[in-house]
């Protein structure tokens, strides 16, 4: 019996891609001979007919299943609802915009099948515009630095997994966090391969700046302890830098009595000392909201509706 592939598309408000990308996978799993094909569409809660127009299309040459969410719970969530109807021996996320070429599939599934848990596609060059590649370089550097070094310069988007790696993610659901980089961390035999990421064919990005910055914030408070650890770093600095004023300002006092006393001096350490302790606090509330949030065991998503297609063949 031949491995099978699962294949996850999130996709949100998508109605000028569907024809193209249903277009594009019939005409890339037609000569696929390596591996049965399964294509997971998830519904990450559309608000135009891009659903509708996804069951109007024919599909040819895979199976396929439709998984509509209640509302938009944002593409990393889409993914996980994905995961969890993945019958695949490997599972690889893939998307509408086709920014990624399908050709990836082949060579993640070599790679895979060379004895790889983990195989990621990371990002050669990119036609993305100067403030998209600007936010991933910078969000590369800082994940290299503070949450692990393996995270590739030029960053990634699609990474194909064993059935073992499924079953982890599965097993461990979690809340405001970032599929990619819990996977990445996991360990396991891993490899890499690279390629050109394309311009967008038609419609809009939907990667707007606010989901840009949850990634960024969910990134560093679910993988990192480097927001606890500057704040403790900035305070032991200003305390010590307090210790040395003061004991400036005494022996000035003593020996010249030149230090004339004045609100100026107040209203600088007031605002000073106010700026870190919100500074604080609102780090340290980030932390205690995600603890609350995890705790309160909401559900990452919800399913409003599975339709598979594959029963009916």
């Amino acid at each position: 019996m031949s491995l099978k592939v699962s294949v996850i598309i999130p996709f949100y408000n998508e109605a000028e891609n569907i024809a193209l990308l249903v277009s594009s996978l019939n005409n890339f799993f037609l000569t696929n001979t390596d591996f049965q094909s399964e294509v997971i569409f998830v519904n990450d809660g559309s608000s135009d007919n891009s659903l509708e127009l996804l069951k109007k299309e024919t599909h040819n040459n895979y199976q396929y299943k439709i998984i509509s969410l209640s509302k938009n719970f944002g593409s990393h969530a889409a993914i996980r609802a994905g995961l969890t109807c993945s019958s695949g021996n490997y599972i690889v996320f893939m998307y509408a915009d086709l920014q990624d070429p399908l050709e990836l599939i082949d060579r993640l599934f070599l790679e895979c099948n060379n004895g790889n848990e983990i195989v990621w596609a990371n990002r050669r060059n990119t036609e993305n515009t100067l403030s998209e590649r600007t936010f991933s370089k910078m969000y590369s550097s800082l994940m290299r630095k503070y949450v692990t070094k393996s995270y590739p310069e030029k960053g990634f988007d699609i990474v194909m997994f064993s059935k073992k790696v499924q079953y982890f993610l599965n097993q461990n659901i979690e809340a405001n966090s970032s599929v990619f980089l819990q996977i990445l961390t996991l360990g396991f035999k891993q490899t890499s391969i690279e390629y050109d990421k394309q311009k967008r064919k038609v419609g809009k990005s939907k990667w707007t700046l606010n989901k840009k910055i949850k990634l960024f914030v969910d990134s560093f408070v679910a993988f990192s302890y480097a927001p606890i650890r500057f704040v403790t770093i900035m305070g032991m600095f200003f305390f010590i830098v307090g210790i040395i004023w003061t004991g400036y300002i005494v022996t000035r006092k003593i020996i010249y009595e030149d230090i004339d006393k004045g609100w100026p001096t107040l209203i600088s350490v007031l605002l000073i000392g106010f700026g870190l302790t919100n500074i604080s606090l609102g780090i340290i509330a980030e932390y205690l909201w995600r603890t609350l949030d995890s705790s309160r065991k909401r559900p990452v998503f919800i399913i409003d509706e599975i339709i598979d297609y594959s029963k009916n063949e």
